[in-house]
C-alpha cells in the first residue's frame, strides 16, 4: 500500500514537471496533457511492452491517465507559483526515480526473469519516461547527460535484487533500497556529482 501511495505521488510530480517542460516549448493544452502522461507512465509502458507484460498499467487502471493529465493541466494554472517549489519537485523527482525502479524490478521478478534483466527493467521504468519527455521537447535526455540518474536507478535495483537474493526480509530490502537510492540521488544533486563525459571534436573528413 505504501509503495502504491508513493507511486501516485511520483506520477503526479512527473506529470507536473513535464507540463513545465511543455510550457517552455509553447505547447497547447493537449500537448501539455499528453506530455504529462507520457513522462509519468512511459517508463512502465516501455518496460511492459519489452517484457510482454500486459495489460499496460494505464490500460488496467485508466484513472492513471486522468491523474497524470489532470496534474499536468493543473500546472498550467499554478505555473507562476510552482517555480518557488523547485526543491520540492527535485525531491519528488528523486522519489519517483527510486520508486519506479523498485516497481519495475518487482514486475520483472514476478515474471521469473534473471537478475540482470530485473535491474535493467527497473532502470527502464525509472528513466525512460524522462527520456521520452526530453525527446518530445527536442532536448538532450537527462539520462545521457553527466548527472547521476541512471546510475542511481541501477544502484537501487541492484540493492533490491541483491537483498532478495540473500534471503532478507522483502519489506526491509525494499525500504533499504529506496532509502539508499534516494540518499544517493539527493547527495548527487547537493554536491553536483557527475559521471565522466566523453568529448570528441576531431573531424573525420
Amino acid at each position: 500500500m505504501e509503495l502504491q501511495v508513493l507511486y501516485i505521488i511520483a506520477i503526479v510530480a512527473e506529470a507536473m514537471t513535464a507540463a513545465l517542460a511543455a510550457g517552455r516549448r509553447d505547447m497547447d493544452w493537449v500537448g501539455v496533457a499528453m506530455l504529462g502522461c507520457v513522462t509519468a507512465l512511459g517508463g512502465g509502458s516501455t518496460r511492459d511492452i519489452l517484457l510482454g507484460h500486459y495489460p499496460l498499467s494505464w490500460v488496467a487502471h485508466p484513472s492513471y491517465l486522468l491523474i497524470t493529465s489532470g496534474a499536468a493541466l493543473l500546472t498550467v494554472f499554478l505555473a507562476g507559483f510552482i517555480h518557488h517549489l523547485r526543491r520540492v519537485f527535485l525531491f519528488l523527482d528523486a522519489v519517483g526515480l527510486v520508486v519506479f525502479t523498485v516497481i519495475g524490478c518487482k514486475v520483472a521478478l514476478g515474471l521469473g526473469l534473471p537478475p540482470l534483466i530485473v535491474i535493467v527493467s527497473g532502470m527502464i521504468t525509472g528513466c525512460i519516461g524522462g527520456v521520452l519527455r526530453d525527446i518530445l521537447c527536442a532536448d538532450v535526455p537527462l539520462l545521457f547527460r553527466s548527472e547521476l540518474y541512471a546510475s542511481v536507478s541501477v544502484v537501487t535495483g541492484g540493492l533490491y535484487v541483491g537483498g532478495l537474493a540473500l534471503g532478507l526480509d522483502a519489506t526491509a530490502v525494499m525500504v533499504a533500497a529506496l532509502v539508499c537510492g534516494l540518499a544517493l540521488r539527493l547527495a548527487a544533486l547537493k554536491f553536483r556529482w557527475n559521471m565522466p563525459t566523453f568529448h570528441y571534436t576531431r573531424d573525420w573528413h
